[in-house]
């Protein structure tokens, strides 16, 4: 048997970066919001053993340190099964480029197996398993909007926010994540001090969990705009005083939150900075960079103005994708392509 998913993208509503751990991580405070762009992942299972993995494009890795070869390992395990497993990997999203695309690999390639085995894991053993294999690997098991805290493998899922037209650009750069982290030490002196929004600098260090959920709570009402049931009892969001319905996700401009890996990696790569201005000289209500990038997003007004920015910006020499945000029941809907 055999199963076809769609293996879609992410990026980082704001993200907000604190002190180093004991265990080399850092605490992470962020939005994970998927959205339309996506790879394809085919998973087939039979006789034998081992696991295959198939790829065209050259900067995937095909053993044993592939995401989806580490989860269906895992996978397999947990589930006491045997059986040859082959996964083949149609690439679409680009390496390395803050878009969660190998993670989202990994959750397609799991649900992939599960289908083919007609087996399934406990939700917890799911995210369990996840979380070992990657940060950001859990929010793929969730969808929509998703808050993110620790070291990013804690998902809470929020309340949707509504579909909106976005514009992704992705350079031809690439940017290491652990590079990345060491400069925010260096200029930090390790202590976390951030601006995940305009409220004054915080520090992410308090030692009790549920304080720190707390301050969490206080830095996302200023944006978010409902009562998200999903989120973590501690958090209370504050709804806006406006006197018309606003899209909330544009509602970022206002609250002025921000991806705090900008610091670090604008001045490292200029390119990615001019690109982030070129969205916002198309129209963009928002513009940030994608985790750590180098991949740059926009939120539009529309579908249409979206469009007309994605064309503008290829004229202009940007390698410029016109999507929109993926709600939750839109991503569950859309994931699994085929099976036979």
């Amino acid at each position: 048997m055999s199963v076809t998913v769609r293996s879609f993208a992410k990026i980082n509503l704001g993200l907000r970066i604190g002190a180093a751990r004991e265990d080399g991580f850092h605490e992470l405070l962020t939005v994970y919001q998927t959205i339309g762009l996506h790879d394809v992942i085919r998973v087939s299972a039979g006789l034998g053993s081992g696991i295959e993995i198939q790829c065209t494009d050259s900067r995937v890795p095909t053993d044993e340190s592939n995401t989806c070869y580490r989860i269906v390992e895992k996978a397999m395990r947990a589930l006491q099964a045997r059986g040859r497993v082959v996964i083949e990997i149609e690439k679409q999203l680009p390496v390395q480029g803050g878009l969660g695309g190998a993670s989202a690999n990994a959750v397609a390639s799991l649900l992939g197996l599960e289908r083919v085995l007609k087996r399934a894991l406990p939700a917890a053993e799911r995210l369990r398993i996840a979380a070992e294999v990657g940060s950001d690997v859990p929010l793929f098991l969730v969808g929509g909007t998703v808050l993110g805290v620790g070291r990013g493998e804690q998902v809470y899922p929020l309340e949707d926010l509504p579909a909106t037209a976005c514009v992704v650009i992705t350079p031809e750069v690439g940017v290491s994540t652990p590079n990345a982290f060491g400069e925010w030490d260096r200029r930090t002196g390790g202590g976390g001090v951030s601006s995940f929004v305009n409220t004054g600098s915080l520090k992410l260090t308090v030692p009790a969990a549920s304080d720190r959920m707390v301050e969490l709570g206080r830095g996302l009402s200023a944006w978010l705009s409902d009562s998200y049931s999903g989120a973590p009892r501690q958090i209370r969001i504050v709804k806006p005083r406006r006197g018309r319905a606003e899209n909330p996700l544009l509602e970022l401009v206002r609250a002025g939150i921000k991806n705090d890996f900008e610091e670090v990696v604008f001045p490292e790569y200029p390119e990615l900075s001019e690109g982030k201005s070129a969205l916002e000289r198309a129209g963009a209500k928002y513009a940030s960079l994608s985790g750590s990038g180098s991949t740059l997003y926009g939120l539009f007004a529309s579908k249409e103005a979206a469009r007309a920015a994605g064309a503008r910006l290829r004229k202009q020499g940007w390698a410029a994708q016109a999507t929109v945000t993926l709600p939750r029941r839109e991503y569950w809907k859309k994931f699994l392509v085929s099976s036979f």
